[in-house]
């Protein structure tokens, strides 16, 4: 069974940690939350966003676009050079990076307005 694009995210992202020779509780530390609320991020039980996200790559010391990219990389294998397959991958990848800039500009505004408070 192919798993989706978030699962393989949050696989590339506990990969990057271990590698990393990262705690769980570290980075849990170091994002202010829980020990157990890090592990519901890491097994998809608690949705990532896009500013936990951010958050992960910098801690982490790893490009958020490469982490983003996690699972293409199957798709681009199996598809024997095909350019029609490649310019949907891309089309998908391009239309999840459109929403995260989008979803961080909200957040970003939001935040401004707060501080304006």
């Amino acid at each position: 069974m192919n798993k989706n694009k978030f699962e393989k995210l949050i696989e590339k992202i506990s990969q990057k940690r271990r590698s990393a020779g990262i705690s769980q509780d570290w980075i849990a530390d170091k994002l202010g939350i829980t020990p157990a609320a890090y592990r519901k991020v890491e097994t998809g039980k608690t949705k990532l966003t896009v500013e936990r996200l951010f958050q992960i790559s910098e801690i982490l010391d790893v490009p958020y676009n490469e982490l983003l990219e996690a699972g293409n990389d199957d798709f681009q294998h199996s598809n024997n050079g095909s350019a029609k397959n490649n310019q949907h991958i891309n089309q998908d990848h391009k239309e999840v990076y459109e929403k995260l800039l989008q979803s961080n500009e909200e957040q970003t505004a939001l935040l401004k307005s707060m501080a304006k408070m």
